[in-house]
């Protein structure tokens, strides 16, 4: 092995960058236990995978994303019988595989919750151990809760590249307890100024905790109604309203909630055009490669069939089509580690990017691979780490010893 250095002094790098960064992946918040049940991963080709995620960084992939919630036993506790045991993920479970995530060069992309189980759209409820709170004492506690689990996750050697604080808040977040029928009353609607001034407390003082603690890391707002570009607007237009600090527009995209490609593209098209300086990520999609999605709105199975090649021509559809736009930097699969195979887990997800009748990799995980192709590193400012280490793809390198180019802020390496 030999290495070549071509030294580039402390001033900004930007002439190797053909585009701004992007960045692909999915969240794997389950792959813990998919292990210990014994999932035998393989390549499309069916050879065995030793180990999963190193080998999903050659493939391409530099992120992924994990949920986080307060305290899933709280929940299991109080309402046994809706208890989703997939809503498992609180500080303890999480704190090894995000170390695993990022030692193994990845992006993390923190999702909070902040609830002890799912929230989404149609459920925003408080943790169990926050009842009772008035909205001065939450938007404390917010802050209090942000910050402590990102010092802790950095004194674990952690620390996030994104956060999302809350999860598909299109309605805001928060309401109320889930036993309370007065809580859905905080929700943010279009054409009504209730509740958007509470939203925006919360949400900054969520945030001034990652900046303190993490001021690297780029806050991403999640919300997922791509087939309403109005309410959409409204949203964003809200947080610009109430100097909300954040980076990066994140939607979750499901054809089979939302409808098909055209609906995706007005909604980014809408989006680019009225907030330029926002990047935007695709930070929840997915499609199935057999049989449809339970709870499937719009059957789309007429352009993408379900099948492997029908999930592969989503995919290859999907990034043809973020790739019409330059603010579009990041493409997320949801649940992409399901796989039954080898195991005796119960249930059947039909949507991720392993085959559980196989274990093989489908071909959609390649094809959204290459949506990282046409870019580079994003630009390195003077401030960066000089010890960190980049491939042209803007994954993080962690052996030095194998071929290729590697950029950091004050050197270029290339190793034969």
């Amino acid at each position: 092995m030999k290495k070549y250095f071509i030294a580039i002094g402390t001033v900004l790098i930007a002439t190797f960058v053909s585009s701004s960064q992007r960045y692909v992946g999915g969240d794997i918040s389950l792959f813990p236990e998919y292990e210990e049940a014994g999932a035998q991963y393989k390549t499309q080709e069916g050879v065995e995978i030793k180990d999963l995620l190193p080998w999903l960084h050659e493939e391409g992939m530099n992120a992924m994303r994990v949920r986080l919630f307060v305290n899933p036993d709280d929940h299991k506790s109080k309402y046994p019988l809706e208890y989703d045991p997939n809503a498992c993920q609180d500080l303890t479970y999480i704190t090894p595989l995000c170390k695993r995530i990022v030692d193994n060069g990845f992006n993390l992309m923190l999702d909070f919750h902040y609830s002890d189980t799912w929230a989404d759209p149609a459920k925003q409820w408080i943790p169990e151990s926050w009842r009772g709170l008035n909205d001065e004492q939450l938007c404390q506690m917010i802050y209090d809760y942000t910050k402590q689990t990102l010092s802790a996750l950095k004194d674990a050697g952690v620390t996030p590249a994104f956060i999302q604080p809350g999860n598909e808040i299109s309605y805001g977040m928060l309401w109320g307890m889930e036993d309370d029928p007065s809580s859905t009353l905080k929700k943010t609607l279009m054409g009504n100024d209730a509740n958007w001034t509470r939203l925006g407390k919360l949400l900054s003082r969520a945030i001034k905790a990652c900046r303190e603690e993490c001021p690297d890391a780029r806050i991403v707002l999640h919300t997922e109604r791509v087939a309403q570009p109005d309410v959409l607007a409204n949203f964003y237009d809200w947080m610009k309203k109430l100097d909300v600090d954040y980076d990066i527009i994140g939607l979750s995209y499901y054809p089979y909630f939302h409808g098909g490609m055209n609906t995706l593209d007005k909604a980014l098209s809408a989006l680019q055009n009225r907030y330029p300086e926002k990047n935007i990520m695709i930070v929840e999609t997915g499609y199935s490669y057999k049989w449809k999605v339970p709870g499937t709105s719009h059957d789309t199975s007429g352009i993408w069939s379900y099948s492997e090649e029908g999930q592969d021509m989503f995919a290859k559809d999907l990034v043809t089509t973020l790739e019409k736009y330059d603010r579009v930097n990041g493409l997320f699969w949801w649940w992409m580690e399901y796989n039954a195979y080898g195991t005796d887990l119960g249930g059947w997800y039909n949507a991720p990017l392993f085959n559980s009748l196989d274990g093989k990799a489908t071909p959609a995980l390649k094809t959204i691979c290459s949506f990282t192709e046409d870019s580079a590193v994003e630009n390195v400012s003077d401030e960066a780490g000089a010890d960190i280490w980049y491939d042209f793809k803007g994954r993080i390198v962690t052996d030095m010893d194998k071929p290729g180019i590697r950029v950091s802020r004050k050197s270029k390496v290339i190793v034969k």
